[in-house]
């Protein structure tokens, strides 16, 4: 474990959010039940799923939104099926309600819909990778005691669409299966017809198989080469938008080619998986590996729509810097005296005895 000694370009900048009402009134929604269960899914019925045996009960969709529910609330099965009960009884007459053992067994090979936003313009599609947990102990308890038990993670590659903030496309794979990888299984779960202008993601995304990937999606790569990279001849697909940004970087610099490529947008993707974790969770419930790859697509479709509830907008403000104290002492909630000034940088704490002695001074004026 290592902390991250990166170097640091600009400092960041300030962000105002201008939609606050309707921001803070789409973040109440999210937990209205209502927004959850459609009465479209409600009224379907089992076209399509006609086979040999027993004729199917729950359709897909059905089973879908009971998961969705789950991941929204973090739910166990058990617990999910309770709740189903009782908005069917307080409110939903026609909910269908599965056996929770039903739930866990259709979830195996469920084939989720992802629900997203098409806007109809070319993409730019910004793409990573992050982890979450199946086996393992909490941070805590490695940090301070170290780690006893084996741990195991699964990796999510998830695509998203920089300008509508809707995740396009989501994968999950074993740990040890990189990035590079798993672009091209990400360009095939995106919907027919789909038009992407830009491509952006971090230097992993920086082999041959990635860029042929995009120059066959007639889009523009904005992946940094790294630091020893030489031009590729001209007759590998995707050489001449690599080789150009190998020149650009050489005549300025990286920070100049990040900025007039775009590349920091990369860092909504990034945000995305933060919100994927803090809303659903760091962990996985489920731990056959079909179920892991439907409660992956399932948190996926949940985030979607709650980003088409609530999404803020924000536009940069100036900076504003810190003002500057004027008296050389400062007053912590201890009613403890610090000096501040720069020719005692030591902080001196006084104590009540300091304290009466200012007191003392102002009444003696």
């Amino acid at each position: 474990m290592h902390r991250d000694t990166q170097e640091r370009g600009e400092p960041k900048g300030t962000y105002r959010v201008k939609n606050w009402a309707a921001y803070n009134a789409g973040l109440i929604a999210r937990g209205e039940v209502t927004k959850w269960i459609e009465q479209s899914v409600l009224a379907s019925s089992d076209v399509g799923m006609s086979r040999r045996g027993r004729p199917c009960v729950y359709p897909d969709a059905v089973i879908q939104m009971l998961l969705g529910l789950k991941q929204v609330f973090r739910l166990p099965l058990r617990a999910l099926q309770g709740f189903a009960m009782s908005l069917r009884k307080l409110a939903f007459a026609d909910l269908p309600v599965p056996n929770y053992t039903i739930l866990s067994r259709r979830a195996q090979d469920l084939a989720v819909i992802l629900p997203a936003l098409r806007t109809g313009e070319p993409m730019h599609l910004v793409v990573d990778s992050t982890g979450l947990k199946v086996f393992g102990e909490g941070e805590w308890k490695v940090r301070k005691h170290g780690y006893s038990k084996r741990r195991t993670w699964r990796n999510v590659h998830l695509a998203m669409d920089a300008k509508s903030g809707q995740i396009c496309a989501a994968l999950m794979t074993h740990q040890d299966v990189g990035d590079a990888d798993v672009l091209p299984d990400l360009f095939d779960q995106l919907p027919p017809g789909t038009s992407m202008d830009v491509v952006g993601g971090d230097g992993a995304y920086d082999t041959k198989s990635c860029h042929a990937a995009i120059a066959a999606a007639e889009a523009r790569p904005s992946i940094p080469p790294r630091e020893s990279a030489m031009p590729w001849p001209d007759a590998t697909p995707g050489a001449a938008w690599r080789n150009a940004a190998i020149g650009a970087i050489a005549t300025s610099s990286r920070r100049e080619w990040k900025k007039a490529s775009g590349y920091h947008r990369r860092s909504l993707v990034e945000n995305l998986m933060y919100r994927l974790k803090t809303l659903t969770g760091h962990s996985l419930w489920a731990r056959i590996v079909g179920s892991q790859a439907t409660e992956v697509a399932i948190r996926a479709g949940v985030l979607n729509r709650m980003t088409a509830l609530a999404r803020p907008q924000s536009v940069r403000v100036a900076r504003i810097m810190p003002h500057r104290e004027s008296s050389a002492f400062k007053f912590d909630l201890c009613n403890n005296a610090i000096r501040t000034d720069k020719r005692n940088s030591r902080k001196g704490t006084f104590g009540c005895l300091f304290l009466w002695q200012m007191s003392s001074a102002r009444h003696n004026r």
